[in-house]
This record gives C-alpha cells, sequence and structure tokens, in this order.
C-alpha cells in the first residue's frame, strides 16, 4: 500500500481533500483505502478503541498496534451545519454542509453531498459514506442518503 515521492516520503496523503495542508502522516494508508473505493477508521488492537478520523497511536492505551477497519453500512445524522464562509484554503467551496453521522461503536465526521438539500437533512436520518474522486486526482469522502 505503500508509495514513495522522489525524496523517499510516503506523502500520501497530500491527495486527500480539496486543500492538503500535510502530506507526510503516519495514516497514509488512509489514501489506499480511499483509493480502493472504502473510507476506513483504525481500532486499537490492544484495547479496542475505535478511531476516526483514523489514528496511528491509540490515546486511550498508547499502544501503537492499529488495525484498519472500513465505515460501512448506515450511520445517523446527529447534526449538522451549513458553512457560509470558509476556513483559509476553502473559501472557493461554501457553501457546503458538514455533519456527523453515528455508526453505533463511532462516530464520524464529515461533508454532505452536494446533492442532498438541507431541506432533506433531519436528526436520525440514515446516510452512507462514500469516497469522492476529486479534481487534481484528490480524494475524499461524503455523506449520502442511505
Amino acid at each position: 500500500m505503500g508509495q514513495k515521492s522522489e525524496a523517499g516520503l510516503d506523502d500520501r496523503f497530500r491527495r486527500f481533500g480539496t486543500v492538503g495542508f500535510t502530506g507526510i502522516t503516519r495514516v497514509n494508508d488512509f489514501i489506499a483505502h480511499l483509493e480502493e473505493g472504502r473510507v476506513a477508521g483504525t481500532r486499537c488492537r490492544d484495547c479496542g478503541q475505535v478511531f476516526f478520523p483514523p489514528c496511528a497511536d491509540c490515546r486511550s492505551c498508547f499502544s501503537r498496534r492499529m488495525a484498519w477497519f472500513a465505515v460501512e453500512g448506515e450511520g445517523r445524522l446527529v447534526s449538522w451545519s451549513r458553512l457560509a464562509f470558509g476556513p483559509a484554503g476553502f473559501q472557493e467551496d461554501v457553501p457546503y454542509t458538514i455533519a456527523l453521522l453515528d455508526f453505533g461503536g463511532y462516530k464520524v465526521f464529515g461533508r454532505v453531498d452536494r446533492a442532498v438539500s438541507e431541506e432533506e437533512l433531519a436528526v436520525g436520518l440514515p446516510m452512507k459514506v462514500r469516497v469522492e474522486r476529486l479534481p487534481g486526482d484528490r480524494l475524499s469522502y461524503a455523506f449520502v442518503k442511505a
């Protein structure tokens, strides 16, 4: 799953989202999962704590023994917000909607697909996460109605 730049660094994370703030991270395999059409989080092999976004180290027991898991099935919409102003690098994207989905054992934060109108959103709405391919060979994910 690993790829290296000409400088020998694994900088795949530069491809994530509309704006890349970091290219080098210990969870670069997140991009490999997106390339394969799935969104993934991490689970601690020692204590079972689940993380999204993925973490390289468990903040509960400090283990570095993490395993990837696929974010799949339906989550329930917990909350959302329509953004009219974007932070640095996202000014051209507004307006857009961000949301939090509850998948039972973990929650996922992200954008709502632009095809879903704000009028369709309601607490408890079943939604799924899907991979998005963006211009410039960039990758992300978005929430769609289930």
